[in-house]
């Protein structure tokens, strides 16, 4: 990734912050939302998804990393529980739900785990994805993988952004789009 000092400045609720613009390929940019460790938008995103939650959601399902605080902030709104999707199999995960998908960050592929402690919250559930930034689909489509091994029904797919053809995302409930930018 490079960087040239360029900003792109995007609102969430009343909240203004100014984005880096990275190349992430040639000629590709995109402007970098990381709200780890801003709590003021954090806050402010999950109060307005927790008003556009859909009623009959049991369950939040989140992937680790970036999203998990809007996750627990969604959580201690809305008094429904979340499950971490998790990007590494650690030592004590036993039973786990498993897929694989191409990781936009990385662009290698990558697998996502439900440990299987977590599978009973998701069973016959209705649950909504959760993401801070959804741009290839790629996540999304992981996360719909494991919540039919899982037996779950997705009611909603959220995100504090979408990113990339806006009209690819119609049906994700999000705060705001980001742009790609092309040189």
């Amino acid at each position: 990734m490079s960087y040239d000092g360029r900003m792109y400045t995007v609102q969430i609720g009343g909240v203004e912050r100014h984005l880096p613009i990275f190349q992430v390929a040639p000629g590709v940019k995109i402007a970098i939302f990381n709200m780890l460790g801003d709590t003021e938008v954090v806050e402010t995103a999950a109060t307005a998804l927790c008003t556009r939650l859909p009623a009959e959601t049991d369950v939040l399902v989140v992937p680790e990393v970036k999203a998990i605080p809007l996750a627990h902030a969604l959580s201690a709104r809305s008094k429904l529980p979340y499950v971490v999707v998790r990007k590494a199999r650690k030592p004590y995960m036993v039973n786990c739900l498993e897929t694989e998908v191409l990781s936009i960050t990385t662009g290698a592929p990558q697998t996502l785990y439900v440990d299987g402690k977590d599978v009973p919250l998701l069973q016959g559930k209705r649950v909504a994805l959760v993401d801070d930034v959804i741009s290839t689909g790629s996540t999304l489509r992981g996360l719909r993988q494991l919540m039919a091994q899982a037996n779950a029904t997705v009611v909603a797919e959220m995100a504090v952004f979408t990113e990339g053809k806006a009209d690819d995302w119609n049906h994700v409930i999000a705060l705001g789009h980001l742009p790609i930018f092309t040189d």
